[in-house]
């Protein structure tokens, strides 16, 4: 895949206008991929039970259909990988045009999937093929969206600008909802029969808007200082796990948002619906909260330029912790009023506060040599730990807790109380330096790998 001229801007102006480009560039595509990635499991809470794992208890057809979901982010790691070692050696926008392309092209694919009436066992064979396609995908999409607005950025305003990438998850979380709101006002059978499909199809409309913008963006400037210098890293994963104490920072940090990404959007469809809220309730509340999380996540950002990115996290993490067992009650009293509101509260919020500035993070922790595999590992990582297996361990719990949200409020406190105790081995990072193959102005320091 070619990519665009490597030199940067030479004029202030055009620097500028090629970092709004990068950055609406990030939000774009990151949007894509994540509407494409949530849509599947917001579809997995509603139908996939029934249509793929049939046959089954109505509750193991769920926890089967997680499993699916889980597939897709035991295979994130493998597309930070796989991506990164690409992109730190050949470029970070060709692997964002592939990526996208992967990513869009598996849920149009998912859409057009025949179900276990069907084709018997090769329908879930073949779905969670494709997530796992999903999952590649998505495991190199952030990592190098985020690269290249913070490598375009100034030193002053990374964490506000690596926002826009941030804002991805919720928008793409927002037009997911949206979509999935209007198909489920289908009769129920319709729904099933051909409705569930809709949202994936449309995903080819948002792959050809995010291509096209994508395809307008200079490659990263500190990137392109590595290639002049011929320093790019041979193998940049061995580099990564030669010191492994930042990847491993990097995945801890981020295990509190992502848990509470995933109980409180994907695992709540399930659970709010099971214990008597209609779906449009539980969807409408998940679309108020990302628009919350839409204002939250740049403020939370930008006030991490000023203050610095661990205590913006830490607010986060204390915030979702003491809101754990208030937001579950609120889900509990069977209110739509009282649902937004918990969404809000545990989402839109506090987990936007320690997802905010979790970019800027990231990409601080590690050098341009490696950045691209260290921080996409780091944060594919903390998904995996945080977000793949909670859906599907949530609901295996409160089975077996006879309903008893309890269990779902200690995952969320547990989740939290991992991203504290983690941040009290992370030094400060917002003020350091990207420029130089290095990447670091410190790098001798401990929790940063150059």
């Amino acid at each position: 895949m070619s990519s665009s001229p490597i030199a940067p801007p030479a004029t202030a102006t055009e620097r500028t206008r090629q970092l709004r480009r990068v950055a609406l560039s990030g939000l774009l595509g990151t949007a894509v991929e994540f509407y494409d990635f949530l849509v599947y499991g917001t579809v997995a809470a509603l139908v996939f039970g029934d249509l793929f794992f049939p046959g089954t208890d109505p509750a193991v057809g769920t926890i089967a259909a997680f499993g699916t979901f889980a597939a897709g982010y035991v295979a994130r790691p493998l597309g930070g990988i796989l991506f990164g070692h690409f992109g730190d050696r050949l470029g970070r926008k060709s692997m964002l045009l592939l990526t996208m392309g992967l990513m869009g092209g598996a849920s149009f694919l998912i859409g057009l999937l025949p179900t276990y009436d069907t084709v018997g066992v090769w329908a879930p064979v073949l779905l969670i093929t494709l997530r796992v396609v999903q999952g590649i995908a998505i495991g190199g999409e952030w990592g190098g969206a985020t690269l290249m607005v913070v490598e375009h950025a100034g030193e002053r305003r990374r964490g506000l600008w690596s926002s826009f990438t941030q804002m991805g998850a919720p928008l793409g979380s927002l037009l997911s909802t949206v979509v999935v709101t209007l198909v489920v006002t289908l009769p129920r059978d319709e729904f099933a029969a051909w409705g569930w499909r809709v949202p994936f199809l449309l995903s080819v409309v948002l792959l050809g808007v995010g291509l096209f913008v994508r395809l307008k963006v200079v490659e990263s400037p500190l990137f392109a200082e590595v290639r002049k210098d011929r320093s790019a890293a041979r193998l940049p994963i061995l580099e990564v796990l030669r010191r492994p104490r930042p990847l491993l920072l990097a995945c801890c940090v981020g295990i509190g948002a992502f848990t509470a990404q995933s109980l409180l959007t994907s695992y709540l469809i399930a659970y709010a619906t099971g214990i008597g809220y209609a779906r449009p309730q539980v969807l409408t509340a998940l679309t108020v909260s990302a628009c919350v999380a839409l204002v939250v996540l740049p403020c939370a950002s930008a006030l991490s330029d000023r203050v610095g990115r661990r205590p913006v996290v830490l607010a986060g993490a204390v915030a979702s912790a003491a809101l754990a067992f208030p937001v579950l009650a609120l889900v509990d009293s069977r209110s739509p009023g009282l649902l937004v509101l918990a969404v809000v509260l545990g989402h839109g919020i506090a987990q936007s506060l320690m997802y905010g500035p979790l970019g800027a993070l990231l990409t601080e922790m590690f050098g341009t040599r490696v950045r691209y595999t260290g921080a996409s590992l780091g944060y594919q990582g903390a998904t995996l730990i945080g977000a793949g297996f909670s859906p599907m361990i949530a609901g295996s719990l409160v089975a077996g807790n006879g309903g008893s949200s309890t269990p779902v409020a200690l995952m969320l406190c547990g989740g939290a109380t991992v991203t504290a105790l983690t941040l009290l081995f992370l030094r400060e990072t917002h003020g350091d330096s990207l420029g130089g193959p290095a990447g670091h102005s410190t790098p001798t320091k401990e929790n940063v790998l150059s």
